[in-house]
């Protein structure tokens, strides 16, 4: 197991509860001041039951034009649990920058579709909703596969694995995050 990081003690931005736009603000705060701060490794701390996925992935995206922005190191720490969206945020920390506190459990699922699809009319508009829905399905379907490539980028879980267990809800705990190379240690 790699020698955890000793910044991991004081990270610039903790995140806590669930992923929706309350977060991103103050995401996106917290990233404001760390920048300004200087040199140096950012450290996120994370905490969520999970949310909106596409705010997570949004806070993804902001981590890695961080990164590439200003060319620190981003280090991931994952605590109690990092479910859902909090696992999308996850993949956006190289896999040797991925730390979690001992009993931590990540949920890693496939994205979720809730909608109610009522036909009333011509065919010729249902159709065009039906398109319309299979356009979202196959943009979700997509999303889903980037998000799930940089997950298990270097890392002992293959793609088809990852989209079987995840049709059903996989919960891993932190020894098998680590034991399956998810995370580079536990602290």
């Amino acid at each position: 197991m790699a020698r955890a990081p000793a910044e991991l003690a004081s990270p610039q931005v903790r995140l806590n509860g669930p992923v929706d736009e309350a977060m991103l603000r103050f995401f996106i705060d917290g990233m404001a001041m760390a920048e300004t701060a200087g040199e140096g490794p950012l450290v996120l701390e994370l905490t969520t039951t999970g949310g909106d996925a596409d705010i997570g992935r949004r806070i993804a995206a902001d981590v890695r034009l961080f990164r590439e922005r200003t060319g620190r190191r981003t280090i991931f720490l994952g605590k109690s649990v990092v479910y859902s969206a909090g696992v999308t945020i996850m993949s956006a920390f190289p896999r040797t920058d991925r730390w979690l506190s001992r009993g931590t459990a990540l949920l890693i699922h496939c994205r979720q579709l809730n909608k109610t699809v009522t036909f009333e009319g011509p065919l010729k508009a249902a159709r065009m909703r039906v398109e319309a829905l299979l356009g979202e399905i196959d943009t979700g379907l997509d999303v889903e596969e980037e998000d799930f490539d940089d997950l298990i980028e270097d890392t002992d879980v293959g793609m088809s694995e990852l989209l079987e267990r995840a049709q059903v809800n996989w919960y891993v705990h932190a020894d098998e995050a680590l034991a399956r190379r998810l995370v580079a240690g536990l602290i």
